[in-house]
């Protein structure tokens, strides 16, 4: 949205935009009611959520956790809790474009540098398969691409 605001803005500078150039606004806003919704059900299950898919990747890859002696488990649940924060307000402001070009592209370079690429893969499949079932169809048409944009780009698939 926000994305496309500026775009907009730079596009019909010193004229009146064009009803086809506003046409986002009305399904933003014909959406808004969803993207509300669907913001603060997972702002209210974000806890739960993490220690869900903490659980289910401890099952998956015991050792998925540890470099060596130190454990990452913190390190982890910092990155995710901040990158699944970014992505509920890209669904709530529906900005994708900023989402992958200022925090997913940025926390790839990270990413690729620390070799976690795995870790992210398997992080993201597990919270859209945790994700789903607490979603209404429309809310998971919403976020769950969200989430496999971020796993595809962390993941570096």
């Amino acid at each position: 949205m926000l994305s496309q605001m500026q775009r907009l803005s730079a596009e019909a500078e010193g004229r009146y935009a064009t009803d086809e150039e506003l046409r986002f606004l009305a399904e933003y806003l014909s959406s808004y009611e969803l993207r509300l919704q669907t913001y603060q059900k997972l702002q209210q299950m974000e806890a739960g959520l993490l220690q869900k898919a903490y659980e289910k990747l401890v099952a998956q890859e015991p050792g998925m956790f540890r470099s060596g002696a130190t454990d990452l488990t913190t390190k982890w649940k910092r990155d995710t809790v901040r990158i699944l924060r970014f992505s509920v307000t890209a669904l709530l402001i529906n900005d994708l474009d900023s989402h992958q070009e200022k925090m997913l592209l940025w926390f790839q370079s990270i990413a690729r540098a620390v070799n976690v690429q795995k870790s992210c893969n398997l992080t993201y499949t597990a919270l859209q398969e945790i994700i789903r079932p607490h979603l209404t169809e429309p809310q998971a048409n919403l976020f769950l691409p969200i989430l496999e944009m971020n796993r595809r780009t962390l993941a570096n698939l």
